[in-house]
Formats: structure tokens, sequence, C-alpha cells
């Protein structure tokens, strides 16, 4: 069976993985841990441990259970002071780390309550606050803060040195495809590729690296961002040319809902630029991967899935 590895978050890297576990490959997801807001924040200070909700979230989209363990999982306390904002699987990955230790022994435990098949793997097991260097070289700490920040933010660090998860550098090595998935770029994609042995092992494996483009921009971040402009803040950190294959969508989105994101929430729709992708030698795969649910955009992720699932079958030809 061909394996992928995919970095990512929170939501971005979720929507993907509800897609992709419907085919046959082996999937290893490997999720930032440096989330700083809500739920996860209060319990990275109650109880200083590295950030649960994203991970969490990446569990229940790979979970293969019945439907009344998802919203039980999902099941937040809203009317206690003390539980307020907490969700259940949030707590249960805090207690699973207090009984366990670490995330290499709590997250099986979870993984096999929710009927989970490959690994979700936190890119450290350290509890480390993520740190964006502006342009003026301003300092923003955490993930809520980089968000937030009006400036252009041209860096992000961690405040610590740490070290990476080694099951990570295993499955890099092993991977058949390593994919960089749609999501927040300077706060969850990033994060995975800012340690050394992360960025050593995923330029010397000879796999195929495939970016999935988001499909509008993001405040603050990625204002006015083409599709390559993307993939060459990835390959700051990765290294020139590591990106070499994106898949996008080439699909007219509904007028009124561009204008409803530009208005509501400042985002535009990601260009496709295909000469400047050409230049690059960056192979594009473009298809309408949208989908509107609920008004909103999202990556269509049965037809995402099955694009990916291509390059792994014709990379076997």
């Amino acid at each position: 069976m061909k394996k992928i590895i995919i970095f990512g978050g929170g939501s971005g890297l979720s929507q993907m993985l509800k897609g992709l576990k419907l085919f046959p490959i082996e999937i290893t997801a490997v999720v930032s841990v440096s989330d700083n807001g809500g739920s996860t924040l209060r319990l990275r200070k109650d109880f200083n441990i590295p950030a649960v909700g994203d991970i969490s979230k990446v569990l229940m989209a790979m979970s293969n259970t019945d439907q009344d363990i998802v919203n039980l999982m999902n099941y937040r306390f809203k009317q206690s002071k003390t539980l307020g904002n907490h969700s259940i699987k949030n707590l249960l990955l805090t207690a699973l780390l207090e009984q366990k230790g670490d995330f290499a022994n709590a997250i099986p435990v979870l993984a096999k309550l929710l009927d989970i098949e490959g690994q979700v793997l936190p890119i450290t097991e350290d509890n480390a606050e993520l740190i964006g260097i502006t342009c003026d070289g301003q300092k923003i700490y955490g993930e809520t803060g980089i968000t937030k920040c009006k400036k252009k933010i041209k860096r992000v660090m961690y405040d610590k040195d740490i070290n990476a998860n080694p099951e990570v550098i295993e499955a890099i090595k092993e991977a058949d495809l390593i994919i960089f998935s749609s999501g927040s770029l300077l706060t969850s994609i990033i994060p995975n590729i800012i340690l050394d042995d992360i960025v050593k092992a995923i330029k010397e494996s000879k796999a195929p690296k495939l970016y999935i483009c988001n499909l509008v921009t993001q405040p603050g971040e990625t204002d006015d961002f083409t599709v390559s402009d993307h993939i060459k803040v990835l390959n700051e950190y990765l290294g020139e040319g590591t990106i070499n294959m994106v898949l996008a969508n080439n699909v007219e989105i509904p007028h009124e809902l561009v204008v409803k994101y530009a208005t509501e929430e400042q985002k535009d729709p990601v260009r496709l630029d295909e000469p400047v992708l050409k230049k690059m030698k960056v192979r594009t795969i473009k298809d309408k991967i949208y989908t509107v649910e609920d008004g909103y955009l999202r990556h269509d992720t049965l037809k995402t899935a099955y694009l990916v699932f291509s390059i792994l079958m014709e990379n076997e030809k």
C-alpha cells in the first residue's frame, strides 16, 4: 500500500483527511502543536502541555466511529465556568497526556477509541510558543497574535530550541508522497518546517513534494498572493525547488461568494499563475477543487483526495 505523509494544522488538514481516508493509502498526518487559542490555551497553561486542540481535531477527521461518538467528542460544556469551552476530545487527550506522559503513548489510545487507520503525529513533544518576526523586527508571540498581526510577517520561529518527533522523520523516509496541506500558511504549515531535522529529511527524500493550495488569501498573511507566492514562502524554509508539484483550483468562484469573502473577511481568490509555476519547474495539477458548504468555500474533500490518489497511482506505472 502506498504511503503519504501530510503536514498541516487544524481545520485545513482535517478537511483534507476526510477525503484521503476513503482511499487505499497509508496516511501519516503530522500536526503542529503551537495553537494558543481558546480551550487549548487554557489547557496549555493549566497542565504545561503542548497544544492538544489541532491534534484532537485531526483525530476526529480520521475517525471511523459512529456519529453519536463524534458528537460526544465534540461536545463542549457551556454552563460551567470551570469546564467552559473545553471539548470532551481535548479533555480526554489532556487526561491521556497526564496518564501516559507524552503524545507518543497518549494518541494511540484515543486513536483506538475513535477507530482510526493510519497515524497522527505531533511535530514535536515539546511545549513551545510560535514567534513571528515582522519586517521591522518586532516579535509577535503566539499563533493567535501572528494571525491578528496587521504587519507583514517575514519569518516564523519557535521561542526555544525544540526536538523534532523522530517518528515524523521515519515517516518522511518511508513516504511515497510528501504533502503540505491547505490551511494557514504561517501558523499551520510553516511550524512543521522550521525544524532542521525535518527539513533535512524532506530534502533527502526522493518522493514528490506536493502543495495543496489554499482557495483564498488570508488577511495580513497572504494578501494578494498567487499560487506561486505560496510555494515561494514554503521554499524559503525548505530550500529552493523543494516543492515540485501543486494542486490548485482553476475554476472561477461564484461572484457572490467572491464579494462576500472580500467584504466580510478581506479575503480574495488565490490566482493560478501557471507561467510563473512553469518557470519554477513546479508541475501544476488543476481542477475545480472547491465546494460550497453552508455558504462558505471549502476544499472538495473527495475530488482533492482523488487527485492525490491519482498522483500516487501515476508514479506506480
